[in-house]
């Protein structure tokens, strides 16, 4: 057996070729105590270690259970953060409203960030290592604020990053302004048919109650003026087809200086507005 074999099983069962060389790293990595350097200069690997990463590599291909639940962490801006059931797992394309709300605190020097529905805490942290300002996450599920803080202890941010259970601002205190709200809210429409893979986390964090998805947009967009300060901003990530849906919404609540921003891949990923 060799780790070519591993990534040819993955491959069979459905996972594209690149994915599959990544992920039988990810599994080396943690399960082998093997690091990328020694993968570059060919280091064997023992046929137990092989062993170990076949068995885990059949789960995945047989579950379709996602390889970061596997292996308890995600990659998400260079930091590696835990992930469980009870949270998203991190996407590549989320990094973009945590490097756009990086930029507008330290543009603006902003000092209180809210991040709305945090999960696993990536945004929050993010924003909180690279800005002097104190972020505070809020999320509906317990689960998921246990994971946040863990991150957040992880990455040394006891009193930058903090964390408070609310379904959405009701955990938030009366007279408490934020300079800026970032959320990546649930906007995947009811009745959605979602690969395999994706029914493994959350459901909540998934998935609105209304046929459009943009439930959570106009529940926070209608009170986000009463915690954002003079000259505050509010930024969202965005669903596929979602951008002139929130846009409208932004507009009929009075907010100004709508800017909406592609991801990599071309679609509107980012909108964000000025009180």
């Amino acid at each position: 057996m060799s780790i070519q074999d591993i990534e040819d099983l993955l491959v069979e069962s459905g996972i594209e070729r690149n994915e599959a060389k990544m992920e039988v790293k990810m599994l080396i990595e943690h399960f082998c105590n093997y690091s990328a350097k020694d993968l570059i200069m060919g280091k064997k690997l023992d046929s137990e270690k092989l062993k170990t990463v076949y068995e885990k590599a059949k789960f995945r291909a047989e579950t379709r259970e996602p390889v970061q639940y596997i292996i308890g962490y995600a990659d998400f801006m260079k930091h590696k953060y835990r992930v469980t059931k009870d949270v998203l797992i991190p996407r590549d394309e989320t990094e973009l409203i945590a490097v756009r709300a990086i930029e507008t605190v330290r543009e603006k020097s902003y000092k209180k960030v809210l991040d709305i529905g945090t999960g696993s805490g990536c945004i929050a942290c993010e924003i909180a290592f690279h800005t002097d300002a104190q972020v505070l996450g809020v999320d509906i599920s317990s689960d998921a604020l246990r994971i946040a803080l863990e991150n957040s202890e992880s990455l040394k941010l006891q009193n930058k990053a903090i964390f408070r259970k609310s379904d959405i601002f009701s955990g938030v205190n009366e007279g408490e302004k934020f300079d800026l709200i970032v959320s990546n809210p649930p906007y995947i429409p009811k009745g959605t048919e979602l690969q395999k893979e994706v029914t493994f986390e959350p459901k909540t964090a998934l998935f609105t109650s209304d046929e459009m998805g943009i439930e959570f947009y106009e529940k926070i967009i209608s009170d986000a003026k009463k915690y954002l300060n003079e000259n505050g901003t509010i930024m969202f990530e965005l669903g596929i087809n979602q951008s002139a849906l929130v846009k409208d919404i932004l507009e009929k609540n009075g907010f100004k200086e709508i800017s909406i921003e592609k991801d990599l891949a071309g679609i509107d990923r980012l909108i964000s507005a000025k009180i």
